[in-house]
């Protein structure tokens, strides 16, 4: 019985060791590895949270991401290359800052485009507002 259940539990150990071998470190031991890995956490985004690059973020996300990403440094990928496989994954919404561009102008210019549309019908509800009112008064 004792046996079954050492067999058991070394079984699971080596069954969650395989599952989590794809992750990357959580910090790499050589500081300039580690300082552009930082670097390119806080100029990406996280999916999960808003407005936060995936340095800030505590999502699980942000967690797997920033391993991804050391792993890829390990690796020797350069920064464009990891950005590059990012974008391709996820679009240009990952970026901290997209690029200009027709599929990101509505990132962009969306909440400007809001803000004129709202101070428009303002403005338009209080001109026909004072219509009424002189008409009434």
């Amino acid at each position: 019985m004792t046996r079954a259940l050492a067999a058991l539990v070394l079984v699971m150990l080596c069954i969650s060791s395989a599952a989590f071998a794809g992750y990357g470190p959580e910090k790499l031991s050589d500081p300039k590895l580690e300082a552009r890995a930082v670097a390119l956490q806080r100029n990406l985004r996280c999916l999960v949270c808003q407005g936060e690059s995936l340095d800030e973020s505590g999502s699980q996300l942000a967690d797997d991401l920033r391993r991804l990403i050391r792993a890829r440094i390990q690796a020797g990928q350069s920064d464009t290359q990891i950005t590059d496989f990012l974008v391709s994954r996820y679009g240009n919404v990952i970026l901290m800052k997209p690029p200009l561009e027709p599929g990101t102008w509505l990132l962009w210019f969306g909440p400007l485009f809001i803000l004129v549309m709202g101070g428009g019908i303002a403005g338009l509800i209080v001109v026909r507002a004072h219509k009424r009112f002189e008409a009434n008064g």
